[in-house]
This record gives structure tokens, sequence and C-alpha cells, in this order.
């Protein structure tokens, strides 16, 4: 009989800790519309940029990247951002592809510009800078140095 009782009470924690799991999920994804908007962004390389990554405003999430694709006619990366509701981004900001130290994933920075206009929904963000390939950087470093 207590061996019953104890593995209700067992049971019982697992079930609980599950539902925090969930409640903790639900309220961190990004489920369904936010009464955000979208935006696009043009860049020439888009290394480590896929749909679900994160977009930064001064280091604060303020929505992630939705869809990807490629410019038939001018090869360029398609990015469009979600932008969450009750955000206004300035319509000269800039977006640029930023990582997480060495080893971390990317993310899109977007620094805001001075506008007192704000891009509408659709818009595109003019001002980029692609992705830096670390490799690249080294490959230059180690070229440069030989000559």
């Amino acid at each position: 009989m207590a061996n019953n009782i104890a593995e209700t009470i067992v049971g019982a924690a697992v079930l609980l800790v599950a539902g925090g799991f969930l409640a903790y999920a639900s309220q961190n994804a990004d489920f369904g519309d936010s009464g955000g908007y979208p935006l696009t962004a043009k860049f020439f390389t888009a290394d480590g940029v896929a749909p679900g990554i994160d977009v930064r405003m001064s280091g604060v999430k303020i929505g992630s990247v939705s869809d990807l694709s490629l410019d038939k006619k001018t090869f360029e990366a398609v990015v469009t951002i979600g932008v969450n509701g009750g955000i206004e981004v300035p319509s000269d900001s800039s977006a640029k592809i930023a990582s997480d130290g060495l080893l971390g994933g990317s993310y899109i920075a977007i620094e805001p510009g001075g506008s007192e206009y704000a891009l509408e929904s659709g818009e595109e963000i003019e001002r980029t800078q692609g992705s830096v390939s670390l490799i690249d950087l080294l490959g230059k470093a180690v070229h440069g140095a030989t000559q």
C-alpha cells in the first residue's frame, strides 16, 4: 500500500514538472499572430540566417525571422522579419547579421535611425550588412601575413 502512494506522489510530481515546462514554452514561444507586422531586408550574404532566429534592437528581442528566400534577379538573400506589435522601427534604420560570440548562433541586429517616420508593414530596410565569415577573415589575416 505504501508503495502505491509513493508511486502516485512521484507520478504527480512528474506531471507538475511537465505542466511547468509546457507553461514556460507557451509563454516564450511565438504561437500564431502576435499583432506584429512584416518587414523585409536584402543581404548579399546571409550565412547563419534561418527562419526562427531572433531579431534584436538594442539587444532586446523584437521579433524573429519568418522567411528566407532568394531574389532571382539580384541574387540577394531576402529576409522577411516579423516585428512584434507596438514596436515602431524608424524608416532610416539599418539591419546587420550579427553573431552571439565565436560559437554562438546568428541573429539580425536592427540599429534604429533617427527618423520620426516608422517603416510600415511590408516595407524594406534598405541599409543592410551581411554576415562576416570568421574563416574568411582568418584566411585573409594568414594570407596577408605571408606577403
